[in-house]
């Protein structure tokens, strides 16, 4: 007599369509407001319902399920690699609430659950990031110490450069990276901005596979969101990069920059988010001995139009306030004194964070990927004040208006803090110094 299990599995065997898929590369991001949350995912092929099911129940009793869309993605490689991307946002959440979910697939099939936080509502909280770029499927090696880590954040930024390349192996290497990524993005808001890595076919790999909140134009790569007392803004620095882009596309995003900055700088904003956090992939400033743009007194990303000093960012955060300004990129660590025009402001001479002149530059780019570690030019210049070559990613627990706090952990010290600053602000806004820029 066959036991009954077996039957079952051999039922299963039989008649299971074999064009019954499972949603995979499960991300998240935060919606416009506190009680949403975006899901997308992938799936091999169409199916009929892209829908999440959501439960603040572990035992999953009760769940309200969302539906959203697909949108078929052929990736520009030879093989023509198609996948459904599905996006489902969901709404009417209790901000500060922990929920459990799952996605749909085909033929029945599910995600297995999983689960997220929302965002806490207004300014009076203290939120815990956890930042980093050029993370790649080959080397990732602060991505196990990161899943281990989920409890300590409530969002993590990821600064540019994924998968190393989204592309490569008609983008198989992709579907791998967001597989991997899921550990972390499937559990945590993974907000992004794109670096130079993702520049094939015109970013469409970036442009297709993330979501991130914001209604107009997706093409162009930038966002800004609040959490808590911080305000952040996430834009491209691939815009004098790469010709395909359009110098129309660089115009635009620096006419988006300067009106979100200056409407994030109004009094009755500030008085609410009073942080200005940026994050762009390549930095304005860095020491490495690579011979990148950044260590050339001439940067793109700070002065604009090489000759002209046209779509310049450094002059437009100086004008606005910006706080602080996270990059990638080199992969190394480097924590600059407050700079500007290259420049150091410090607050003072014992506490050059305190109240400082100028903005505070990190560069964390190096999370793991298969090009390794960049090494730094042997004299630091005056502006460095600490760099270290090793993989990790930093912690930023942003207390309140007037302190944030920043770590730097190293994956290779085994989660060591081999950098710590707090930076104090009584007060927010404009430092007055492009008066004093060439």
């Amino acid at each position: 007599m066959i036991p009954t299990v077996t039957l079952l599995l051999l039922f299963v065997f039989i008649y299971a369509d074999p064009d019954d898929v499972k949603p995979e590369q499960i991300h998240l991001s935060y919606g416009r407001s506190p009680d949403q949350m975006m899901v997308t995912w992938s799936t091999p092929s169409e199916i009929s319902n892209s829908q999440v099911s959501v439960s603040d129940n572990p035992a999953f009793g009760t769940p309200k399920t969302f539906t959203g869309h697909s949108t078929k993605f052929v990736d520009g490689g030879s093989a023509h690699h198609t996948q459904y991307i599905h996006r489902t946002l969901i709404t009417g959440l209790t901000p500060g609430t922990k929920y459990y979910y799952k996605c749909s697939g085909s033929g029945g099939i599910w995600s297995a659950m999983m689960w997220f936080s929302t965002m806490k509502e207004g300014s009076a909280w203290s939120p815990r990031l956890v930042m980093f770029g050029d993370m790649g499927k080959v080397n990732a090696q602060s991505l196990p110490r990161l899943q281990q880590e989920l409890d300590l954040y409530d969002a993590a930024l990821h600064i540019g450069d994924f998968a190393y390349d989204f592309d490569t192996d008609n983008a198989t290497v992709g579907d791998d990276f967001m597989r991997q990524i899921q550990s972390v993005a499937g559990y945590l808001p993974y907000m992004t901005c794109p670096g130079n890595h993702e520049n094939a076919y015109n970013f469409s790999n970036y442009k297709n596979r993330f979501t991130m909140p914001r209604d107009e134009d997706s093409s162009l790569k930038y966002v800004s969101f609040n959490i808590g007392p911080a305000h952040i803004v996430s834009f491209s620095t691939e815009f004098f990069y790469y010709v395909n882009y359009g110098v129309m596309q660089a115009i635009r995003q620096f006419k988006w920059l300067e009106e979100d900055l200056k409407t994030a700088n109004l009094p009755e904003n500030r008085a609410k988010q009073p942080w200005i956090i940026t994050m762009g992939h390549r930095p304005m400033y860095c020491s490495n001995a690579d011979h990148d743009d950044c260590t050339k007194d001439e940067d793109k990303v700070r002065v604009g139009v090489p000759g002209l000093h046209l779509l310049g960012l450094e002059n437009m955060f100086e004008k606005y306030g910006v706080d602080i300004e996270m990059w990638a990129h080199e992969h190394s660590y480097e924590r600059l004194w407050p700079v500007f025009n290259r420049k150091v402001y410090n607050g003072s001479y014992s506490e050059p964070y305190k109240n400082p002149g100028a903005p505070v530059h990190i560069v964390t780019g190096s999370a793991g990927c298969r090009e390794r570690i960049d090494k730094f030019i042997k004299y630091p210049p005056s502006w460095s004040a600490v760099r270290i070559a090793d993989y990790g990613y930093t912690r930023m627990n942003i207390y309140n208006s007037s302190h944030i706090y920043m770590e730097q952990v190293s994956d290779d010290k085994d989660g060591a803090i081999v950098d710590r600053v707090m930076v104090i602000k009584d007060r927010h806004g404009p430092y007055g110094l492009r008066s004093h820029s060439k």
